[in-house]
């Protein structure tokens, strides 16, 4: 089989936070799909970088008075350890400021200026007076021109779920400086966007998207694609663009290029041909491994820049769901918003690879991490399982001299389990990580049924029978052996620690078509411990403390008391007043997104015959999918209330905090109309 050429990517962490659960997903699930590709044998590079452009990363060097190009450098050292504990190998991992970026970025600008793919035209926008400086609609805040809701960010209000312009926003303020803003018209630089409808639209329908991507990509194509906006005026940390002084790149434009950029780099230290992989007619295969939120980018906007300066489109962009923890979205009160560096003080990463892998599919559905069912699967997989099998068997082999059989006593068993390899290897390949695993514990239950039939430990009790001993367990050290290979890119540490017991030079894909026989092992050390959840509980509450102090120390109110720290009461209602609220269980019969809104569901309510519609805000926190068939507990008899999406009849009783809003559930056996009392 000839070897294939593969570049792989994962989108850049932004150089401005650390990395957590939720960005490893989407790494894990790349170096697991590239440690199987170098495996069998391909040509596989990873390459990634930090992108270190934009306002935010000015704003936050100069908040800690610093320059950008430190906080960068800074960021890009911690974004490494992180992923180094975690053993995730990029070939080659950058920046987006560098020098080899600024020449890709500025090629790919001038090919498509040439070709008479960018505009120019002057827009309105917010200006901060006081700081001389544009604002993004992020850095606008104001009272709500719809519910007067006050505090609300410049594009959306997430009280009501109102959608408008900053422009519309009452006593609007910068948040940078707090000075009013005023209307600046600016030059702007646009891509053409439009003229790339048609190329686009076969080109989303041809294999390089999941299919629930492409689907979902065709409301732009409905809707009409728009110019799209690559310039920032200064102040902005970044490129500036060629023979426009002042502007300068959006870090969207330059962010993809660092994908080229990074895979430079590595060319010019290891001596490949760059071109052979990025030219119009190239053999090569380039995949994106990305987040659902920034699909856009990559599955439009990206492939139409490269069409346009000649050069070749990615072979697929694969889109991968969101995580979350114990079925909401990550929190930072809760301790549920766990930093990389944090987990890693208290629990193996293998755990998280293992875990990650077993549920991953070629999907865009969300991940959950429950972590309950998270320590149950590795404690009975991994340990309880496959390194069960070779301390179950690796005594008897040193004690009979520390050399399997010389001939196979179950030649079939072992070929079943080399020849399961071809399917295991296809869903690899496929991305569907989760049925690999099931594949691959089937063999592990297999290997474990065998060795408990022959039940090695009582035949050595028995004179005469230590040859039928040490044939057992050398298939059991052999089968052992093809489980790790299966294994390796998911778990490597494990692996390079059952390779190092088994002596070998590799535990490579095709190196399991050789049988151990009259092989000798290495001394039986414990390959992996349990999970402890005393250890997942200390993660948490340190989780919990970090971000609290990391707060702090933002805000400028360290050592003093936050929310989270005290528990304070409102005003107080009389008995009376309280009495009149009707509080009734309801079952959510229905729950789907509100077009137009970014915050909102709609529920339809079912309070024992009677339902009611109701608008919440709580859609960054659950899929509408979670929701139906839930009990909660809502207010029957407030007013209805007429919002631009509808009537609203009522309201969901919900907990919030700095990271969101959290539906009130009854206990089990509480039915829908029962009023709360």
């Amino acid at each position: 089989m000839t070897a294939r050429k593969i570049l792989v990517t994962s989108a850049l962490p932004y150089a401005n936070g650390s990395i957590h659960l939720g960005h490893l997903l989407e790494y894990i699930q790349t170096d697991i799909w590239v440690r199987f590709q170098k495996s069998r044998g391909n040509d596989c590079r990873y390459v990634c970088a930090d992108d270190a452009h934009g306002t935010a990363i000015m704003l936050r060097a100069e908040q800690e008075g610093i320059t950008p190009q430190a906080l960068i450098d800074r960021v890009n050292a911690e974004h490494q350890a992180d992923f180094a504990r975690f053993n995730v190998n990029f070939d080659n991992y950058y920046s987006t400021h560098s020098a080899e970026n600024r020449a890709h970025s500025e090629r790919i600008y001038k090919a498509l200026d040439n070709a008479g793919y960018i505009q120019t035209r002057d827009i309105e926008q917010m200006f901060d007076p006081e700081r001389e400086m544009f604002l993004a609609d992020r850095f606008i805040k104001g009272t709500c021109p719809k519910c007067h809701a006050d505090d609300q960010y410049g594009d959306n209000c997430e009280a009501c779920g109102a959608a408008y312009t900053p422009a519309e926003l009452i006593n609007p303020v910068s948040a940078i400086s707090g000075a009013t803003p005023v209307v600046k018209s600016s030059t702007h630089y646009f891509f053409d966007l439009p003229r790339f409808a048609t190329f686009l639209q076969e080109w989303t329908r041809s294999d390089h998207l999941q299919p629930q991507i492409a689907n979902k990509l065709q409301e732009w194509f409905e809707s009409g694609l728009n110019q799209w906006d690559i310039s920032r005026d200064a102040p902005y940390f970044g490129f500036e663009i060629p023979d426009a002084p002042g502007k300068y790149f959006y870090v969207w434009l330059d962010a993809p290029i660092g994908y080229l950029a990074s895979f430079q780099n590595l060319c010019e230290r290891e001596g490949i041909d760059f071109d052979s992989y990025w030219q119009k007619d190239s053999d090569a295969e380039v995949y994106h491994f990305i987040g659902k939120d920034i699909v856009y980018f990559h599955a439009l906007f990206w492939p139409a820049m490269l069409e346009g300066a000649g050069m070749r489109t990615p072979t697929a962009v694969n889109c991968h769901g969101f995580v979350t923890v114990n079925g909401a979205k990550m929190s930072k009160s809760r301790g549920t918003f766990i930093k990389a560096e944090t987990y890693a003080e208290y629990l193996n990463p293998e755990y998280l690879r293992y875990y990650f892998a077993a549920k991953l599919t070629s999907g865009v559905d969300d991940l959950d991490l429950n972590l309950d069912d998270f320590a149950a699967r590795v404690n009975a997989d991994l340990v309880g399982k496959v390194v069960n099998i070779a301390s179950r068997c690796a005594g008897f082999v040193k004690k009979a001299g520390g050399r399997l059989s010389d001939t196979t006593a179950e030649p079939d068993l072992v070929q079943r389990f080399v020849d399961e390899g071809d399917a295991i290897a296809a869903d690899f390949e496929a991305r569907e990580f989760s049925r690999a695993v099931r594949r691959i514990m089937a063999l592990a239950d297999d290997a474990n049924t065998y060795i408990a039939d022959k039940a090695p430990w009582a035949l050595a009790k028995e004179e005469g029978r230590a040859q039928d001993v040490l044939d057992i367990c050398s298939v059991g050290i052999n089968l052992f052996r093809q489980l790790m290979v299966y294994l390796a890119p998911i778990v490597p540490s494990l692996a390079e620690g059952a390779r190092e017991f088994l002596g070998l030079d590799t535990l490579s894909w095709d190196s399991r078509t050789t049988l151990l026989e009259g092989h000798a092992i290495n001394r039986f050390t414990p390959l992996m411990t349990r999970v402890e959840r005393e250890k997942i509980d200390q993660m948490i509450e340190a989780s919990r403390e970090v971000l609290i102090e990391e707060q702090k120390i933002k805000d400028g109110t360290a050592g003093r008391p936050t929310p989270l720290d005290e528990d304070p009461i409102s005003s107080e209602i009389d008995f009376d007043a309280f009495s009149q609220i009707d509080l009734r269980i309801a079952l959510i019969k229905k729950a789907e997104g509100v077009e137009g809104a970014k915050k909102l569901l709609k529920l339809t309510l079912d309070l024992g015959g009677t339902e009611k519609t109701v608008f919440s805000g709580i859609k960054s926190q659950y899929s509408p999918e979670a929701l139906e068939g839930r009990l909660t507990v809502m207010v029957a008899n407030l007013a209805p209330r007429k919002m631009r999406f509808g009537l609203s009849e009522g309201m969901v009783l919900a907990a919030g905090d700095n990271d969101g809003i959290y539906l009130l559930s009854p206990d089990s056996g509480a039915k829908p109309g029962q009023r709360v009392s």
